[in-house]
């Protein structure tokens, strides 16, 4: 008869250990995914707003599409930019499209 009781204790501290286990694997998880996904999408998004706020006319963006061109003009949500020698090719845009910054020679 004990050695029956003996089995049952041990089933019932064996299952008390496969959820702290899993309680384990869980966390370890999510911490993998907060450092390999979650921190730097973050990180990449905090660089894309300050290149955004530091942005002045008279810069040369590149476009998401390929296309450099010179700040003409800056508003809330939206700029202008002057593509080629063209001094008629002038186009609105979202700032979200800017993909890089280069700031003029002289400076």
């Amino acid at each position: 008869m004990n050695i029956l009781l003996t089995a049952d204790e041990s089933a019932a501290v064996g299952a008390g250990g496969g959820i702290f286990i899993t309680v384990f694997y869980v966390v370890i998880i999510g911490a993998f995914f907060y450092f390999a996904l979650y921190r730097p999408q973050k990180k990449e998004q905090k660089r894309v707003s300050a290149m955004l706020s530091e942005m002045a006319v008279g810069d040369v963006v590149l476009t998401t599409s390929g296309f450099y061109g010179i700040v003409i003009d800056i508003t809330d949500d939206t700029i202008i930019v002057e593509f080629g020698s063209n001094k008629n090719c002038r186009i609105p845009m979202q700032k979200s499209a800017v993909a890089r910054i280069e700031k003029p020679d002289g400076e």
